[in-house]
């Protein structure tokens, strides 16, 4: 059973969950006495926005649309660097992409599914996933600091025959 799902195809309030990400990452930043700057929650905002991950360039890319000028890579890469440490957003390794964080400030394992054909983004977390992963890296007295697990297949929205049903 899972305990926790972000499942972006199905059917929500973007705009809600928008608001409500921001308004967890404020509350965040203030706990942790740190600066969510108008840059830093542009990128999350674009982040939260988008239902497939997004590389730095393309983060680049959409925020200099939004302010009207051009913003540094290393300012990109610093702000992602800022959210992923305050686990407001995860790294997808494999796609060198990012996604804003469902389950911030939270102990949780990441694993994503990732639409093959949409390239739609959800994240899950299961309780007994992370004690699984707990207790393999205590066995071989590993300490384990991440972890990400991803998954590719076809979301219900792609998945032929699914929406006939």
């Amino acid at each position: 059973m899972l305990t926790n799902a972000r499942l972006v195809y199905q059917p929500h309030d973007q705009v809600r969950s928008i608001n409500a990400a921001l308004d967890r990452a404020h509350e965040i930043c203030e706990t942790a006495n740190v600066r969510l700057t108008a840059t830093r929650e542009a990128i999350l905002r674009l982040l939260w926005q988008s239902h497939q991950p997004l590389g730095a360039y393309q983060l680049q890319q959409q925020l200099a649309k939004i302010t009207d000028k051009p913003v540094a890579p290393p300012t990109i890469y610093r702000a992602i660097e800022f959210l992923i440490d305050l686990g407001l957003v995860h790294r997808i390794p494999s796609l060198n992409a990012f996604v804003g964080c469902p389950f911030p400030n939270s102990e949780h394992s990441n694993i994503f599914l990732i639409c093959e054909s949409c390239k739609t983004v959800a994240e899950i977390a299961d309780n007994r996933v992370n004690t699984l992963l707990e207790t393999l890296s205590d066995k071989a007295d590993f300490k384990l600091k991440s972890q990400s697990i991803e998954l590719f297949g076809l979301c219900p929205n792609c998945e032929p025959g699914v929406k006939d049903e």
